[in-house]
């Protein structure tokens, strides 16, 4: 027999690729954090001897969940300014209390929040935009999940930096300093083209295919923001960043809610990846992504909760289900995005617009064991007939009980192995009573 660090077995396991594929009292082996085989829980029984066995008879067993687009510090501003129009949001809200209260605690406790709560709720892997991107990275690797941090630039001056070319130097600077880290990747982070200049953009675009980095980016998430574009350029921003030679397979363009016939066959030509944020988009009524007419393109669509200033949660089962139901009701069609590829879009779709598709977003050998149990046993889903029905339809984050990142268990039955809940929370409740004060400069999202 040979031996493996642990052997999982599951009720069901769902690799994600094979596309649709449900493979039932089956088991994952592992050695050194990597898949190593997927077979039938008998057979592994036979040939291997595990260090570790876990038994998980009620449970479905899938990729981690990639949140490809957070504002991860952002969690303490959860509930601060609800209801209200993005701009409106923004500026009278929330960049006055980010200019107030930003530093490298905010950005630490933050981050150390939105894990914990990504953690328990099956993400293993987030891409991240924000101020101090290297405590935001150190926290990561503290907790030992996944993450793409990015090396954020805007035009004006905030408390991390004080114009675009000190951003993109401590951008870089932090790229050298993980490119030995194998969980922690960087990715260039200008944040709009509203606020990003033509000059930084054109050094983002040069670096980016010097070092061979992915882009990731707001883009058309407001009819104001195109009517923006129209009046400061003459052009909507898409076509802008066309101007740029910004759009390629490198380009992660987050929130999508605007766009033409031909701009989605530009997507698809170019490769452009774009990442849905469902709720955020909804709650602050930017406007629908149409995602039927992008994944019928051909567009690589992966999904994202946005900050928790503005979703409130960072819960990619419900991103799943709303962005299932919500493409169905926009593109008139039930059959539109069913449940097999919102899972899709939640794991390898998201993989692959971070470009760690190689890595991670699926079951198979030679992977990295980046796994989430969800218990499909309990009340609220059953009776069960089909597992990925229930993951996408029916089940809730309150049901992921065990989550592993390169063979790493952080979660176990609930319970976070990496993190201290207790000091997690207290430290929240004492963010709550200092920013409950009234805000004073504006500052930047």
């Amino acid at each position: 027999m040979t031996a493996v660090d642990s052997l999982i077995k599951a009720r069901w396991i769902v690799p994600v690729e094979p596309h649709g594929v449900v493979f039932e009292h089956y088991a994952v082996a592992t050695v050194g954090g990597r898949i190593v085989d997927l077979l039938p829980a008998a057979e592994a029984d036979a040939r291997y001897t595990a260090a570790e066995t876990i038994e998980l008879l009620e449970h479905a067993l899938i990729p981690g969940l990639v949140n490809a687009h957070t504002h991860a510090a952002m969690t303490l501003l959860r509930g601060v300014a609800d209801d209200l129009p993005l701009m409106e949001w923004l500026q009278a809200h929330i960049w006055p209390l980010e200019a107030r209260w930003v530093g490298e605690s905010f950005v630490r406790d933050g981050t150390e929040l939105a894990i914990a709560e990504m953690l328990r709720g099956g993400t293993t892997c987030f891409n991240d935009m924000y101020f101090f991107p290297e405590v935001t990275a150190q926290t990561a690797l503290h907790a030992g999940i996944r993450a793409v941090v990015g090396m954020i630039v805007v035009d004006f001056p905030t408390a991390w930096a004080a114009d675009a070319d000190q951003y993109l130097t401590k951008g870089l600077a932090l790229r050298d300093e993980l490119r030995h880290q194998t969980l922690v990747r960087t990715a260039f982070a200008p944040h709009a083209p509203y606020s990003v200049s033509d000059p930084p953009l054109a050094r983002v675009r040069t670096l980016a295919q010097e070092l061979d980095q992915s882009i990731h980016m707001h883009l058309h998430e407001t009819e104001t923001e195109i009517q923006q574009g129209h009046d400061s350029h003459g052009m909507r921003p898409l076509q802008r960043l066309r101007q740029l030679d910004l759009l390629g397979p490198n380009l992660v363009a987050v929130h999508m809610t605007h766009l033409l016939a031909e701009e989605i066959e530009e997507l698809a030509k170019t490769g452009v990846h774009v990442v849905h944020c469902p709720e955020s988009n909804l709650k602050l009524a930017s406007g629908f992504c149409p995602v039927a007419a992008l994944l019928q393109a051909g567009v690589n669509v992966a999904l994202g909760t946005d900050g928790a200033a503005s979703n409130n949660d960072l819960d990619l089962f419900g991103e799943m289900r709303t962005a299932a139901l919500l493409a169905k009701a926009i593109a008139r069609d039930a059959g539109s995005l069913p449940a097999a590829t919102a899972l899709r879009m939640a794991t390898l779709n998201g993989a692959k617009a971070l470009g760690l598709d190689d890595e991670i977003g699926s079951l198979a050998v030679g992977k990295s064991a980046d796994l989430v149990a969800v218990d499909l046993g309990t009340l609220e889903t059953l009776p069960l007939y089909d597992p990925v029905s229930d993951i996408v339809y029916a089940a809730g984050r309150h049901q992921v009980s065990d989550v592993w990142v390169a063979g790493r268990r952080l979660l176990a039955r609930r319970e976070l192995m990496t993190l201290d809940a207790a000091e997690i929370r207290a430290k929240a409740q004492g963010w709550r009573q200092r920013l409950a004060g009234p805000p004073s400069h504006p500052g930047v999202h």
